[in-house]
């Protein structure tokens, strides 16, 4: 009989002796920035907020319920109406005509603006009888404008409204990276088969982007509950803080009222929500099915 051939596998390499020095130096600076930055200061709210007496505490607080409300529906309309508008637009902007890119450029000026500045903006913009929204209603359309920030409704709705228009842009823009890596190809054959308009949109490109729409709202959501910049700037939580979400609800009690850990409690109390979502973000990540 033959001799039987053996494949032989380079021994695994191991640093020894100053390359394990050179390692350590290399990665020591990283590490110890990761937990300056990152670790220490999750670590220390989660500590913070460890208390189940806290947790009581806000549950007796008439205000907690309200704004965890409040966070929902903010979150739920925001993330919602973005993504499905974005993945409309992005279908209007995939036309390659020059004055269809000159407005894409136009249209991703919110976002590209500065957060703080816009949201002040936008507060001036509708502030009392005086403001730049009510100016135009009363001398173009000879309407009085309501206050909007002394009405729960429309302040709430104004907070929407501006976290849309400053997001909106961003995501339109993943999705038409995302419209132009689907192969022409399918499209030529869904012509054929006659789906065109709205039936090529249904049963064609959604369903190849429904993986990379599920992602971009996790991710939506898992920014947007936890938003501060847009409910502190734009209604700044007006009527009488009937308008706040949990982090401009946990900011008031650790900073105005002077109690962090309750502060903390506050903020942590939508991590059921969010785990979750972190894991299937993840899962989603991982699956080899994910399609752009």
């Amino acid at each position: 009989m033959g001799r039987a051939l053996v494949r032989e596998w380079p021994p695994a390499w191991r640093p020894r002796g100053s390359e394990r020095a050179w390692i350590a130096a290399f990665l020591i600076p990283y590490v110890a920035v990761f937990v300056a930055f990152m670790a220490y200061p999750v670590a220390f709210g989660l500590w913070m907020g460890r208390s189940p007496a806290l947790y009581a505490e806000l549950v007796r607080d008439p205000k907690f319920l309200p704004t965890v409300l409040n966070t929902l529906i903010y979150t739920g309309v925001g993330v919602n109406v973005t993504m499905f508008g974005a993945i409309l637009l992005s279908g209007y902007f995939m036309d390659r005509s020059r004055w269809i890119k000159a407005l894409l450029v136009l249209f991703m000026l919110p976002w590209a603006l500065p957060a703080i500045p816009a949201f002040l903006a936008w507060h001036w913009m509708l502030v009392g009888h005086w403001g730049f929204m009510n100016s135009l209603l009363d001398k173009v359309f000879g309407i009085e404008g309501p206050i909007w920030f002394n009405d729960y409704w429309l302040a709430l709705g104004s907070n929407i409204v501006a976290t849309i228009w400053k997001w909106m842009p961003f995501w339109t823009l993943i999705f038409l990276a995302g419209r132009m890596a689907i192969p022409q190809d399918i499209y030529d054959a869904a012509d054929v088969d006659g789906a065109v308009g709205v039936s090529r949109f249904a049963y064609v490109t959604f369903p190849l982007l429904g993986n990379l729409y599920l992602i971009c709202t996790l991710l939506s959501t898992l920014w947007l509950v936890g938003d501060f910049t847009t409910v502190f700037f734009v209604s700044g939580g007006a009527p009488a803080r009937t308008t706040e979400v949990l982090a401009t609800y946990g900011t008031h009690l650790a900073f105005d009222s002077g109690d962090p850990p309750l502060g903390s409690a506050a903020m942590l109390s939508i991590l059921p929500l969010l785990i979750p979502l972190a894991i299937l973000l993840i899962r989603r990540l991982r699956s080899r099915e994910v399609q752009l």
